[in-house]
């Protein structure tokens, strides 16, 4: 049975924060190429609103990064923008927006775990990308675009276009189809001064903790610190040398604040 494209549309919105004037657009934007090989009722795939999308995002991050110092050299610019618009970063953003669920995919691709690759993820970002630009205009499309890549863009800053901890771990783990979550486990001290304790989580199970005066700066912590754990579990042969579902249902040392090392 054909999606609803108007019950999609009132569920889309809430996760990407637009609202679709065109619903074809919106459904083209959905639909991968498996998906419209085998329905003779699809119209179209979002391959050429991929490639829209794809020049679109250019243009708006560069844009960004070019507002925010104007003394920037042409390479540095380059460099940030080659961090943050890339495979593992549009996989992430589609992972936020919870978009999986909405891409439609044709019965082989979806039972392969289509809705987790990260190329069909990312795909799917840019082709939505490409629709609201054509929804709406550029400056819409903008405003709506930076909202998602907020914090990546305060992380590629912060990292000098260079990989960041959290960037990292996530890259590492999106490669098993895997994605840390970070949780607030703990907090001290008034308010002027309060001390956060952040845990990761991946599939349920504890990796590394981190800490800090601020929740950004704890989960960069719990991020460096998780980082250490997949190389100490890696060379040991424990579970993490296979970064599967299945193993990671066993107790995993957690670092504490103090950077030492303790067995739960």
């Amino acid at each position: 049975m054909a999606p609803n494209p108007q019950e999609l549309k009132t569920e889309l919105e809430t996760c990407i924060g637009y609202s679709f004037v065109n619903l074809e657009l919106m459904m083209e934007a959905l639909t991968h190429k498996s998906y419209f090989n085998e329905q003779s009722n699809s119209d179209s795939h979002n391959e050429r609103l991929e490639f829209l999308g794809d020049a679109v995002l250019d243009l708006i991050i560069s844009k960004k990064f070019m507002s925010m110092a104007t003394k920037w050299p042409e390479g540095k610019l380059t460099r940030y923008r080659a961090a943050l618009v890339n495979e593992e970063n549009l996989a992430q953003v589609a992972v936020n927006l919870n978009l999986g669920p909405f891409i439609l995919l044709g019965k082989g691709e979806d039972k392969n775990n289509g809705r987790e690759k990260a190329s069909i993820l990312a795909d799917c970002v840019e082709a939505i990308v490409g629709a609201i630009f054509q929804d709406s205009d550029f400056y819409a499309c903008e405003a709506v675009v930076l909202k998602w890549f907020e914090q990546m863009i305060d992380n590629v800053i912060e990292g000098d276009g260079m990989a960041d901890a959290k960037t990292q771990l996530q890259q590492q783990l999106q490669s098993s189809c895997l994605s840390p979550v970070y949780t607030t486990v703990g907090i001290e001290g008034p308010d002027h001064d309060r001390t956060y304790e952040i845990e990761i989580t991946v599939n349920g199970a504890p990796l590394a903790r981190g800490m800090g005066k601020s929740k950004k700066e704890a989960e960069k912590q719990a991020a460096q610190n998780g980082l250490v754990a997949l190389c100490d579990q890696s060379e040991s042969g424990d579970p993490l040398s296979d970064p599967s579902p299945a193993s990671l249902t066993a107790p995993l040392f957690v670092p504490v604040s103090n950077g030492e090392k303790q067995n739960e």
